[in-house]
């Protein structure tokens, strides 16, 4: 393995680990404020609130819920969805072949996406801003880079 290869392993480690913790953690404000509407997460500085995000928007990415309804099994916690996601990017990782290249490739793409669009909504729906959120938006658009990067290596791997 050449060093690019593991400085790349090693970064992909570091970006899945915090991006499952900062998951862990905005679910774990959802659940504490829909538990106590009084809660106030740590990522609460004035005026930034992640609890006010997450209470809004902080499942099936604020889309699901309009059109299937809150009880519909799609409207999963996006902290869920950042977990699955930064599990399988870990996992995903450790392969080798232009197939593990290509789901890694296509899911940071889905995550980049929707990325921009959270990020679209907190900056001009909601004007509020999320530490959480923009935590976990860069951690995306790294991953994003460091598998574009993996898909444009030469095809021998």
């Amino acid at each position: 393995m050449s060093m690019m290869t593991m400085m790349a392993a090693a970064a992909r480690v570091a970006l899945c680990v915090a991006g499952a913790a900062l998951s862990l953690y905005a679910l774990h404000v959802e659940h504490e404020a829909a538990r106590d509407p009084s809660y106030r997460a740590a990522c609460d500085l004035a005026p930034v609130s992640c609890t006010r995000v997450f209470f809004r928007w902080g499942r099936g990415l604020g889309l699901v819920e309009p059109v299937l309804g809150r009880d519909s099994a799609l409207n999963v916690p996006n902290g869920a969805v950042g977990l699955l996601f930064y599990l399988l990017q870990g996992l995903l990782g450790l392969r080798r072949g232009r197939v593990a290249a290509l789901a890694l490739l296509g899911t940071s793409v889905a995550s980049a996406a929707a990325s921009l669009w959270l990020a679209g909504v907190l900056l001009f729906g909601l004007g509020d801003l999320c530490l959480v959120c923009l935590g976990s938006y860069s951690l995306n658009l790294a991953l994003l880079g460091l598998n574009g990067r993996r898909w444009k290596r030469p095809k021998t791997d």
